[in-house]
């Protein structure tokens, strides 16, 4: 190994146990003063709408590209926390993405079937893709059901939004609804290889509520389908 790239790897090295002190502690936290508010018995307050909020905030002192990818970067940033002292958050920056929990006229949710390599395991998933830049989420909702599933929908209407993983991302998935399903022709990306199911929404929910199903979309969208499936049905009448 060149001197060039032994310097290099010590750099990379002395980066990494800078952040992972900032994320961590060694036990004494003798020169911690601070402690959390205590809890309130009060309505739902939303973040950054309690005038207390403004005491959490941490304040982005500096912010460089610490890593550049084909689908997301990762930046570093140094940032002021509440008390004044300093930290390092390493922020992942995605483009943001939707999800379509598509449903056919009898009861049956479009789920595709994937190879994640990061789980190492292929896991079953509600059809999602990332937006292209600039591109509105509501076609391109319709745009990854068609592409990822070869169904076209009559109807597709918003759901609700997730920060997928907001302690070290910035994603956002907007989650919509798919109604009057029709299939056509699938056209998946070239590195994507897929297999479409079409399953009971009732499978779905138990799946999710017996923890078989992990994928954080799937969950969030099987639940809001299935509580507004109830919402619809009237109440038997006795």
């Amino acid at each position: 190994m060149s001197d060039t790239d032994k310097n290099d790897q010590q750099a990379a090295l002395d980066d990494m146990r800078e952040s992972v002190q900032a994320f961590t502690y060694d036990g004494d936290r003798s020169s911690l003063d601070h402690l959390s508010g205590e809890p309130e018995r009060r309505d739902l307050v939303l973040g950054d709408d309690d005038p207390r909020d403004a005491a959490l905030a941490e304040r982005p002192l500096t912010e460089d590209v610490a890593w550049t990818g084909r689908i997301f970067n990762v930046d570093r940033l140094r940032v002021e926390l509440p008390d004044g002292r300093a930290a390092v958050r390493d922020v992942v920056r995605h483009p943001g993405a939707v999800a379509v929990v598509a449903l056919t006229e009898d009861g049956r949710i479009c789920l595709v079937r994937q190879y994640r390599t990061a789980l190492g395991r292929v896991t079953v998933e509600i059809p999602a893709g990332k937006l292209a830049p600039g591109e509105d989420p509501l076609e391109c909702a319709g745009r990854e059901l068609l592409e990822e599933t070869g169904m076209s929908a009559e109807k597709i209407a918003f759901l609700t939004t997730i920060a997928s993983s907001a302690g070290f991302c910035d994603e956002l998935i907007h989650i919509y609804m798919a109604t009057g399903l029709e299939f056509s022709r699938s056209d998946p990306d070239a590195d994507e290889f897929i297999n479409v199911d079409l399953v009971p929404l009732g499978e779905l929910v138990d799946a999710v509520l017996d923890g078989r199903i992990e994928d954080a979309k799937t969950v969030v969208g099987a639940l809001i389908c299935d509580s507004v499936m109830h919402r619809l049905t009237p109440e038997p009448v006795e």
